[in-house]
């Protein structure tokens, strides 16, 4: 049984559990796998752990709630951020979801391997709630055990700290322990299951209500559950939303879901930017704050190709790969509005939201590829064809996404007479196998460089400013796959230095930082298909 002990060194941490104060909970105060009927939350707690081993944690986050360094690498800490111990104002619970995945409704979902701490009220007013994933089995584990294991721990925690300092939305982590227990897992799916070593990843997050927390109660006919947390999501973090009286009207719902859609195409044009895929874009891993949410099998583009998608079981259809995020993105904000239809009973505003998602993803897409390209405005009559073009050169041959588009702005495109060679030099480090290019792929680019440097030279601005511009927005370093492995395979030995090596470089991705240049390298030959490199498998095992 989890101890509830007073720890003087995290007594600062004031909790607003407004979640539970406010919501209807689960009943029954067992844990055991089961459906969870007209209630948003089931209270739980953490698994007790063996011998729990602080690995890595946050500076900026723990900053944001107010902890210091000597805080987090205070034995209390480590006790608290792998379920041993609970502080005196610390309620833990499961949130009830549901959600489509891989486009078919899967019913009750839930917290299946995540269990929410509390929320803490930040001296700043910002809610935080604390999660802990990995720490044991809730009501909604189904036939999975509740645990988290290394590789797939070490990969959420840098990757929410890798997102945030790019400055994409994010669910953000303060820490990463080592459980001391063993997990057993079939990495392939393949029967060939083995131990391995346990771990716990603390998210934090303003919410993690997602998309499916309202789908549940909309197909069990539970509309009045389906109001109160609409009403509550938009009271806590859409306060903006309210009218002047106070009262939630048809208006405020029409306006919120207007929100979430603008809010979810800002976030996947970031995804774009930079070449990320999620992966798993079920509509149980959407957050309603538009925010990355379920770090799984997510993946970064090495070489710029529209088709792929990390996850293995998504290999066949490839329904969540790059090219169709922000189509997905629209069809899970259907199955939302879908689901809050009830407290509307009007398609024809939620009909407009989803129109307002595609026309801000748009300009947003537009925006956004002028600002890679150093473009100071896009120009729609010649802009577009400038960039499709581009894109399908790009995918003719493996071009590493990020290198590239660091690179391009160093292509002299004040000389108005480049030769072939001038225009493919600068871009060189960026082609896989630049020695395989053909002589008409070459001839194409060059010509597409000629057009870019006379579109370029039409803002009539320095090439200095227009570099530092395309530096702000084009990364020098992202959480390369490999690198990933990398640092999980060191890990597993016992060393976590890689770990907090590249926790320290993905905090200035877009500085040149010469004495780490080496993980600016595209992907090595030894990693095109090993495991964790090219596609990835689910660390948890689920029916």
């Amino acid at each position: 049984m989890t101890t509830v002990t007073a720890l003087p060194s995290l007594d600062k941490l004031v909790f607003d559990n407004r979640f539970i104060r406010q919501l209807p909970a689960d009943p029954d105060m067992h844990n055991h796998c089961r459906q969870v009927f007209g209630a948003c939350f089931s209270f739980v707690s953490p698994k007790p752990t063996q011998a729990p081993q602080l690995v890595a944690y946050s500076k900026e986050m723990a900053h944001s709630l107010g902890l210091s360094e000597a805080d987090c690498e205070s034995s209390c800490f480590t006790q608290v951020m792998s379920g041993n111990r609970l502080l005196p104002d610390m309620q833990p619970y499961a949130m009830c979801y549901g959600g489509h995945q891989f486009g078919q409704w899967a019913g009750q979902l839930g917290d299946g391997r995540a269990i929410n701490l509390g929320e803490v009220l930040a001296d700043n007013g910002q809610h935080w709630t604390l999660q802990l994933k990995g720490a044991g089995l809730t009501p909604y584990s189904r036939m999975a055990d509740g645990l988290a294991v290394l590789r797939s721990s070490v990969r959420e925690f840098l990757c929410s700290e890798a997102m945030f300092h790019l400055g994409i939305p994010t669910t953000r982590a303060l820490s990463l322990t080592l459980t001391g227990d063993t997990v057993m897992r079939d990495m392939f799916y393949n029967g060939d299951a083995k131990l391995e070593p346990g771990a716990i990843v603390c998210r934090a997050a303003p919410s993690f209500i997602r998309f499916g927390s309202f789908q549940i109660f909309t197909a069990r006919g539970e509309l009045n559950v389906l109001k109160q947390l609409a009403d509550f999501t938009i009271r806590s973090d859409f306060p903006q939303l309210l009218p002047k009286s106070g009262q939630i009207e048809k208006a405020t719902y029409i306006c919120w879901f207007e929100e979430v859609c603008r809010l979810t195409a800002e976030l996947i044009v970031h995804w774009q930017r930079v070449g990320f895929v999620h992966g798993v874009m079920n509509t149980d891993n959407m957050s309603i704050l538009g925010i990355t949410i379920d770090y799984g099998p997510y993946g970064w583009l090495d070489h710029y190709d529209p088709e792929w998608t990390p996850n293995t079981t998504d290999r066949t259809h490839r329904r969540y790969r790059y090219s169709q995020q922000p189509e997905i993105a629209l069809w899970n904000l259907l199955q939302l509005a879908n689901a809050i239809y009830p407290l509307i009973n009007d398609a024809k505003p939620l009909q407009n939201a989803l129109a307002l998602y595609n026309a801000t993803f748009e300009h947003g897409w537009q925006a956004m590829f002028a600002e890679k390209l150093g473009l100071k405005n896009w120009q729609p009559n010649s802009d577009a064809k400038l960039v499709q073009t581009l894109l399908t050169l790009l995918a003719e041959v493996e071009t590493d996404m990020t290198l590239f588009f660091r690179l391009l702005a160093h292509v002299p495109v004040e000389n108005q007479t480049l030769s072939n060679t001038d225009c493919l030099a600068p871009l060189s480090d960026a082609w896989y196998q630049p020695d395989s290019l053909s002589p008409d792929y070459r001839q194409r680019f060059a010509d597409w460089i000629r057009l870019y440097s006379q579109r370029i030279r039409q803002d009539n601005e320095s090439t200095e400013s227009r570099q530092q511009r395309m530096n702000a927005v084009n990364p020098k370093y992202i959480l390369r796959n490999y690198l990933s492995q990398m640092a999980i395979d060191k890990a597993e030995a016992g060393d976590f230095s890689l770990i907090e090596e590249l926790l320290e470089v993905m905090r200035r991705p877009y500085d040149e930082q010469p004495d780490k240049q080496h993980f600016a390298a595209k992907r090595p030959e030894w990693a095109r298909n090993k495991a964790g490199c090219s596609q990835l498998y689910s660390s948890q095992m689920r029916i």
